[in-house]
């Protein structure tokens, strides 16, 4: 018997699968095929706005993501720089073929971790508690604890217009039979849709009609295990390129709506709102005479580019009129045809905090089988599933991340409080508080749980003390030194505009609050060379937006008050006096952990805060 059953070894799959082993827990990892470990169907990157924070938080939390995307990235670049530090965020161009081949040896060469190479047909409970599961050809599969992480693959159908295709993404299998097997545990499924564009010869592709699209000048990556010997330096990266559609394109969609699969009925599932199809875009922003397009290599070993922007579900013989009618790829050829898939997901309002399911003790959930998109969301889902189902085999409380300390917090908080009817994607708008949790202190929110759980080593943990330790030492040496004015800081003010007494001295911390100054530039002045680049650039952003942060922590220890007040499980709410039949009926459907979760679910309002406020109150003097 094994301790853990990890079902799909997909993103979540062997986050929570290395978890778990690296916790030191016997476990079985189950895959369609050991070939498509940790593959990318859709696109060749990792991270982006919200996301690219999300794989930093999986590093913290002791992760591989963050390491293998670093080590097979073909370009690295910063997002949103220009705009405040809560929405920068970062995202390499992967290459496909190697990020997958890394993840699978480091899986097969995994202590604890046993790979399977099967279909999982059937999970089998008894009273309501997890059991095993059945393999397709290698029969019953024991185990304490599993995590279903399947992806798009259960029940998944694949769709080129009327062409509908019982299989996963990449032509891999697929199996009706697990969800028939969860639909009989009374687990509720329901269909969601998502996309993927074709692929083009590189060579085929005329770039000179295109614009450049470079990536970071500098050292920049995603995990703190990462050395700048491991990434490929800025002159060998790989560039992207920006090019548009044009009014030829959109007049082909228009005139072929009733053969795309989305438009002509063969579609049943939603799709994902913020990554459309692109016959999507033409109908939902007629007026938008073009769109743009960006053209990404899939990999270093293969020919291929990936035309971000352009998921369709027309026939051939339209993608082909589509893509020569892109400025560039005119004659271009299409090595592989976009298609949508549809496939089975779980009703996520039926899962726990913690990602176990609400009736059935010790299954949990991670994923896209959860009715997210995107391999971050993924990802971050199967570490905390991973890292849960641990904690209940040591029967140790659950890891609940707040909104206030992860991106990854936020969306589990959405998606078993207010669940979803579509492919959710995290957004920076979703997070109250993102100022709060931003790309450069992800180690300091979330690394004690990493290393708590022994997934983050001593050694690494020391690196972070130290680093603490340094940033601490710079904040005090900036407020207990005075900066005069014949260090030629005065002049130094006056570029920015600032007006000062030339026998003026300041204090340097308050000095480098000012718009447009520099710590770094003030240690200069200073004749300070004790700090490196990032303990500077950390310090910076902390005392710059000092006063914004001390706002928004107020804010969050506010919220923090209501999600410390735990609501009973076995509450009826139809027998709660004083609340609105729709909130009795949201309450008792969501059963809410805390007056904080209940406060965030649609339809109660503060009224109905209110009234749980007081009856918790009672509960407890009873």
């Amino acid at each position: 018997m094994f301790e853990a059953i990890v079902v799909g070894a997909g993103h979540a799959g062997v986050e929570a699968a290395l978890a778990l082993a690296h916790g030191g827990k016997k476990t079985a990892l189950v895959t369609i095929s050991f070939s498509h470990i940790a593959n990318m169907p859709c696109n060749p990157s990792v991270g982006g706005p919200a996301k690219g924070i999300v794989v930093r938080e999986i590093d913290a939390l002791g992760g591989m993501m963050p390491k293998v995307a670093d080590k097979t990235a073909l370009q690295f670049k910063m997002l949103n720089t220009t705009k405040g530090p809560g929405v920068w965020s970062m995202r390499v161009q992967s290459d496909k073929d190697a990020y997958s081949a890394m993840m699978q040896d480091i899986c097969k060469n995994t202590e604890n971790l046993t790979l399977f190479e099967d279909i999982v047909e059937e999970v089998i409970c008894e009273d309501k508690i997890f059991k095993a599961v059945r393999l397709q050809k290698q029969g019953i599969l024991e185990g304490k604890v599993c995590i279903l992480t399947t992806g798009t693959y259960m029940d998944s159908v694949t769709m080129i217009s009327a062409e509908v295709t019982p299989e996963g993404p990449d032509h891999e299998p697929t199996t009706k039979n697990l969800s028939e097997s969860l639909r009989k545990l009374g687990i509720n499924l329901f269909r969601l849709k998502t996309g993927t564009p074709p692929r083009v010869k590189t060579e085929s592709i005329d770039f000179s009609k295109t614009s450049l699209e470079p990536g970071a000048s500098d050292f920049i990556r995603f995990s703190e295990d990462t050395n700048i010997e491991d990434v490929l330096p800025p002159s060998e990266q790989v560039p992207c390129y920006l090019t548009y559609t044009t009014e030829k394109t959109k007049e082909i969609v228009q005139a072929n709506l009733n053969k795309s699969s989305m438009y002509s009925g063969v579609v049943r599932g939603v799709g994902p709102r913020y990554c459309p199809s692109f016959e999507d875009k033409i109908v939902r922003f007629s007026d938008k005479e073009r769109h743009q397009l960006f053209l990404e290599p899939l990999t270093a070993r293969r020919d291929l580019i990936y035309v971000q922007g352009f998921s369709t579900s027309m026939p051939r013989d339209v993608q082909e009129e589509m893509v020569h009618s892109v400025i560039g790829l005119e004659n271009a050829e299409i090595v592989t045809y976009a298609y949508a898939i549809e496939y089975d997901a779980i009703d996520p309002l039926q899962v726990k905090p913690n990602l176990e399911l609400k009736e059935i003790d010790g299954l949990f959930i991670g994923g896209q089988i959860l009715g997210t998109s995107g391999y971050e969301e993924a990802a971050g889902l199967g570490m905390m599933a991973g890292i849960n189902a641990k904690r209940k085999l040591e029967g140790k409380e659950p890891l609940i991340l707040k909104r206030d300390e992860a991106y990854i917090g936020v969306m589990i908080d959405d998606l078993v409080t207010k669940g979803t009817k579509e492919p959710y994607r995290l957004l920076t708008s979703r997070a109250e508080y993102r100022l709060l949790m931003r790309h450069d202190n992800a180690e300091k929110r979330l690394i004690k749980y990493g290393y708590e759980d022994g997934l983050i080593s001593e050694e690494r943990y020391q690196r972070y003390l130290n680093k603490l330790s340094n940033e601490e030492a710079l904040t005090n040496y900036l407020k207990e030194t005075k900066v005069s004015y014949e260090t030629g800081v005065n002049d130094y003010l006056n570029t920015f505009g600032y007006e000062e007494n030339s026998n003026t001295s300041h204090n340097a911390y308050e000095l480098a609050k000012r718009p447009g100054v520099e710590v770094k530039k003030i240690l200069e002045l200073l004749a300070n060379e004790e700090y490196d680049s990032e303990t500077i650039k950390n310090v910076e952003i902390e005392i710059r937006y000092s006063g914004y942060i001390a706002k928004a922590r107020k804010e969050a220890d506010r919220m923090l008050k209501m999600d410390n007040m735990k609501l009973p499980q076995d509450i009826d709410y139809t027998k709660v006096d004083n609340l609105r039949l729709e909130a009795r009926q949201k309450l008792n459907q969501i059963k809410p952990f805390t007056i904080g979760q209940a406060s965030r679910i649609s339809g109660i309002n503060p009224a109905d805060i209110q009234v749980l406020a007081v009856y918790v109150k009672q509960h407890k003097e009873d």
